[in-house]
């Protein structure tokens, strides 16, 4: 369980880390002219990670859960891809990466590099934050976790986020597929 506990708060520490890198790229894209989208649904996206990690904790503490070395293993192997699948899209967005949905009007178009070059993928961050928000927790078989996350977090990106950010990405691009 202390290894468990290690490995959340380091996933912890590693959104510390994307934070000041968002804010860093907000703050360019501010000074750019950059206009906010869909700031409302921002604090319960906060929530819900912040709520992952502690969850986590608290069900594999309060509840006892086992590792299960099969499930565990494989779990964090793919824990381990999700990480870098993230500093992956980090890479491709640049300076456009963020926790916000933020659009520098007139700022060229839709970015097709890395793993936003297939059209087929339209939101990998997404697909990486849903992976790692089934697999983290199953490290530890905090299952309950994995489940509430995952139809908490369905419901905000496909209700609110993904739809704002399409949006948001047509004013930058009209004629550009959403992504």
């Amino acid at each position: 369980m202390i290894w468990y506990l290690a490995l959340i708060l380091a996933t912890g520490a590693e959104r510390i880390v994307e934070l000041v890198i968002s804010r860093r790229n907000a703050t360019l894209a501010f000074s750019r002219g950059g206009v906010e989208y869909g700031h409302k649904h921002f604090p319960w996206m906060v929530a819900l990670h912040t709520g992952l990690l502690l969850a986590c904790i608290a069900e594999v503490f309060l509840l006892d859960r086992p590792f299960i070395p099969a499930l565990g293993w494989t779990m964090l192997a793919i824990v381990v891809l999700c990480q870098a699948g993230r500093y992956w899209v980090i890479w491709a967005l640049g300076e456009q990466w963020n926790t916000r949905v933020i659009v520098v009007p007139g700022a060229g178009r839709v970015v097709n590099r890395g793993p936003y070059r297939w059209s087929w993928l339209r939101h990998p961050n997404y697909i990486i934050v849903v992976v790692e928000g089934i697999a983290l927790p199953l490290v530890h078989t905090a299952w309950v976790t994995a489940l509430l996350f995952t139809v908490l977090n369905a419901v905000l990106l496909l209700k609110f986020r993904i739809p704002i950010e399409n949006g948001a990405l047509r004013t930058l691009a009209p004629t550009a597929p959403p992504r």
